[in-house]
């Protein structure tokens, strides 16, 4: 096999395995408080990326201020996106969240040519704005389609996109096993602190499985999501970010009887429309 073919490979299992742990979190939902299934799913999940990341040889804390600045700051995007988003998944569809998210790489793309002056052309800048009106097909804000999560899976994409943005500007000597075993833990921290407001509700077999599995898998995502840029190009591999679509249609009609309506769909296709053009676009201007 290729290594484009690898790569794709990969993605598609990161995208498959973050989506897994999405239907598990939200199948929790009735059962168990937020913040708690965000503690106890951080808590396995960081502790199993430790001990992956001491397998690889792959954690170096020694790094520079400016670094560890932006490292901070990361963390603190990624625990806002983390309940912004988690608070959206489950009160939405599943389909209709992931949906909103497609929309990150045209947002990171136009943070980039905003903040970092990184070349966009107009062709680029005309996808980015057609992929902002199949968003707006997908929250309809108007008074009979709109949902006021709706604005929380905003949100999240705000905060993901600022994640993004950040982790671009820190140098090739943080690994990114680093990255990622501190940006879950402080998602850990953030929500066991908050959750001593939280009356915890005791675990029966099906939350356990359910946290377990979400914490293997989420895990699962990390790992691949690293491993995916080691081989391939990134131009190639990047559009198959968008089979987590299909597997959040998949899996939130098979799980949760969830079908999106019709603008939600054609919503979602024309964000995807975009972004791959977006990418289609950067690999043939770079």
């Amino acid at each position: 096999m290729t290594p484009n073919g690898k790569g794709a490979l990969l993605m598609m299992g990161s995208m498959a395995a973050f989506t897994i742990n999405d239907t598990c979190v939200k199948a929790t939902h009735d059962a168990l408080p937020l913040l708690q299934i965000l503690t106890l799913r951080g808590m396995i999940s960081s502790l199993l990326l430790y001990l992956l990341a001491r397998r690889l040889g792959a954690l170096d804390l020694h790094m520079t201020r400016a670094d560890a600045s932006l490292l901070a700051l990361r963390c603190v995007v990624e625990v806002a996106a983390a309940y912004f988003y988690l608070t959206a998944l489950m009160n939405m569809p599943l389909a209709n969240v992931s949906a909103v998210l497609q929309a990150l790489p045209l947002t990171v793309t136009l943070g980039a040519a905003l903040f970092f002056g990184e070349s966009v052309g107009w062709r680029r800048i005309l996808a980015i704005a057609l992929g902002f009106c199949g968003m707006l097909l997908i929250v309809r804000p108007g008074p009979e389609g709109f949902s006021l999560y709706a604005l929380y899976a905003l949100a999240a994409m705000v905060c993901m996109t600022v994640r993004d943005l950040v982790t671009r500007r820190m140098s090739s000597q943080v690994s990114s096993m680093t990255v990622t075993l501190v940006s879950a833990l402080s998602v850990f921290f953030a929500a066991g602190v908050a959750s001593f407001w939280v009356d915890w509700v005791p675990l029966d077999v099906t939350t356990t499985t359910l946290i377990g599995a979400s914490s293997l898998f989420v895990m699962l995502g990390y790992l691949l999501s690293v491993l995916v840029m080691r081989v391939g190009e990134v131009s190639f591999i990047a559009p198959f970010r968008y089979t987590s679509l299909l597997w959040a249609l998949g899996l939130g009609w098979a799980v949760f009887g969830h079908w999106p309506a019709p603008l939600t769909l054609l919503g979602a296709a024309v964000v995807a429309a975009a972004g791959l053009f977006t990418f289609y676009r950067g690999r043939v201007v770079g």
